[in-house]
């Protein structure tokens, strides 16, 4: 072998043993790489499952931890939390008991969200209590987003939901009153309870939402807010987390509030960073009369972390995890 070939030929064995060794380490490297992520990830899943909701609602809260601990997914769970409150007469916001527009109408709005991205509403639906599971059946069993009023009614019925009267005796009262001056207002922080909504995180670590209310008290008929509009009332992204508000729902669709919420956990930030940056779009607003209303933002990112964030004092979040199931009083904007 003459001298050329030689160089040539060990000049070629280097650059193998080079590319060899460096593959070597790269495979180790995202060895190592893709185990720390895993631990990671399980130690994440240490923290699941988890529930979080808007206000004080600990037996709904309670109601879907339970679903979960019995290996239910998510979107189960958050469904059958938010029929607590529906189903409960004294909540005068949410189901049946909810205060009415100003003709004397209960109507209610609700959605749902899973894992995969898939949603379901109802819009200025009466007579029917469980909205949050009819949004489920449109969501499941149309190939429709949104149903609203009497074919929303109409389609629940097919479904096997039965009408009833969902103006009790304490609404129509309450009614009655309003009617006597018929002044129409939106109440800051109202029975500190004005619409439930619902995030969950099940073991597998996928996450899905519900939203649930019966509006504002003695709006014009046929008023809608954002709890049933998918991006402002809720939002949901399995890959990087999700949110939810409550409040006067005409400043929340202005902004695109729980879409915004998740967009910036994406690009960064942590839920309660999220939920500040939110309300801050709001309050910041050219105008903003924001001290005559309410709006609050809660979240939960991927890893499980949380968050919750309002314009006003006494907004709250209640939060089930690690055999926990507490309120917690969210920091706010107007400490003047």
């Amino acid at each position: 072998m003459n001298r050329r070939k030689f160089i040539k030929n060990a000049s070629l064995t280097g650059v193998g043993l080079a590319v060899g060794n460096a593959i070597i380490s790269c495979d180790e490297s995202d060895s190592k790489k893709n185990i720390q992520e895993n631990n990671e990830a399980i130690a994440d899943l240490q923290g699941l499952p988890l529930v979080i909701a808007t206000w004080h609602v600990k037996e709904a809260t309670a109601k879907a931890m339970e679903v979960l601990q019995a290996d239910g997914n998510s979107l189960d769970a958050v469904e059958q939390g938010c029929r607590v409150e529906e189903a409960n007469e004294k909540g005068q916001s949410v189901g049946k008991g909810g205060l009415p527009d100003r003709d004397g109408n209960v109507t209610l709005d609700a959605c749902i969200m899973d894992k995969h991205g898939n949603c379901g509403a109802v819009v200025y639906l009466q007579n029917i209590t469980h909205a949050v599971s009819v949004a489920r059946k449109v969501m499941e069993d149309t190939p429709h987003v949104m149903l609203a009023g009497e074919g929303a009614k109409q389609f629940a019925i097919s479904s096997g939901f039965k009408p009833e009267d969902l103006l009790t005796d304490a609404s129509k009262e309450a009614w009655e009153k309003w009617k006597v001056e018929a002044k129409y207002k939106p109440i800051i922080n109202i029975e500190n309870h004005d619409t439930i909504g619902m995030l969950a995180i099940d073991k597998n670590g996928d996450i899905s939402g519900a939203c649930t209310t019966s509006g504002l008290a003695y709006k014009m008929g046929g008023r809608v807010g954002d709890s049933p509009i998918i991006g402002s009332g809720l939002f949901v992204d399995n890959e990087i987390g999700a949110a939810v508000a409550t409040g006067l729902g005409e400043e929340v669709v202005k902004t695109v509030g729980s879409f915004l919420v998740v967009e910036l956990m994406r690009q960064g930030k942590s839920p309660q960073e999220a939920c500040e940056e939110a309300i801050s779009r709001i309050v910041n607003k050219p105008n903003s009369n924001y001290k005559d209303f309410q709006v609050g933002y809660i979240a939960v990112n991927k890893k499980g972390e949380t968050g919750s964030y309002s314009i006003h004092q006494w907004f709250s979040m209640t939060k089930f995890q690690n055999g926990v199931n507490e309120q917690i009083q969210s920091d706010f904007f107007n400490k003047a």
